[in-house]
């Protein structure tokens, strides 16, 4: 039994900074869309990079919202009091709202709004004081990507969320860190290496995806992925490098009508003659006279 997919459109920074940019992104994604959640992103940049890496210039610089990378991500965050203001949008608007979380100030800002699930981005994933952190404190779903993280690190993740007695608050996704990625290196049947070893443990599979176009989604979800997440923008040829790997809104609304109509596809016949087909045979099926 398929469970009816959630779908996630990843707004991550594409709010370039502005707010305006941000709550539409989020009308957009709950009323043209019709996607399940949107979610974003927080970072302490001073704690996320060391001091040279702060002040180090970005390293495509065309894309850069400062003078150093430091600067550019100070520019592309909003403090938790915005944060709040795009929860309150996005209830408003009938979407959940989400945040990735980067660094530890970041989780107890973040989870301060108690929103209904938190997301750790494959990057930190191996963050465990975090992560313990989160187990201890923060009572939401929190849902976890895999991309550039080995076999080992990822069975210590499930450990510690099992030692924590959280394991059925996780949700784990196949992703493949990239951006964009081609489709060779998206490998999909990696959800059938984790549902094997992770399904019975947490509360479900999800694919995080960073490809174009939106087939390799569906096939993700009859894998048995449940929550799909795409990143997601207004216009792919705005300034920053997450736009051109992301759907804009006309791809996350096919995005969700596809899916949907997966999920209903996705049945054994309950009669050997469906009453569809009994019109036809009526009509059409072979008869010796």
């Amino acid at each position: 039994m398929y469970r009816k997919p959630y779908i996630i459109a990843e707004a991550g920074c594409n709010h370039m900074g502005s707010m305006e940019i941000a709550k539409e992104l989020i009308y957009v994604a709950a009323c043209y869309c019709k996607a399940d959640a949107i979610k974003f992103q927080k970072r302490c940049p001073k704690e996320l990079l060391t001091p040279e890496q702060y002040n180090a210039p970005h390293p495509n610089p065309v894309n850069s919202y400062g003078k150093t990378y430091g600067e550019h991500r100070e520019f592309l965050e909003f403090t938790v009091e915005q944060h709040a203001q795009l929860k309150a949008w996005c209830e408003e608007a009938g979407i959940t709202y989400a945040t990735s979380v980067w660094d530890m100030t970041s989780a107890k800002e973040i989870a301060s709004l108690k929103p209904q699930y938190i997301k750790i981005p494959s990057a930190c994933n191996t963050h465990f004081e975090m992560l313990q952190w989160l187990c201890d404190n923060y009572e939401g779903e929190i849902q976890l990507s895999f991309g550039m993280t080995s076999h080992k690190e990822e069975e210590q993740i499930v450990q510690l969320f099992e030692r924590n007695g959280r394991e059925k608050d996780l949700v784990l996704f196949n992703c493949t860190s990239g951006y964009p990625v081609p489709y060779e290196d998206i490998c999909l049947l990696e959800i059938n290496r984790m549902r094997e070893m992770y399904e019975d443990r947490v509360k479900a599979i999800g694919f995080s995806g960073h490809h174009l176009g939106i087939a390799v989604d569906v096939a993700a979800y009859t894998l048995g992925a449940s929550v799909i997440e795409r990143h997601y923008t207004l216009d792919r040829t705005w300034k920053g490098t997450d736009h051109a790997a992301s759907l804009e809104p006309d791809g996350i609304r096919q995005l969700v009508r596809d899916l949907n109509a997966v999920h209903d596809s996705l049945t054994y016949k309950s009669s050997e003659i469906l009453p569809i087909e009994q019109v036809q045979r009526d009509k059409l099926k072979y008869r010796k006279h």
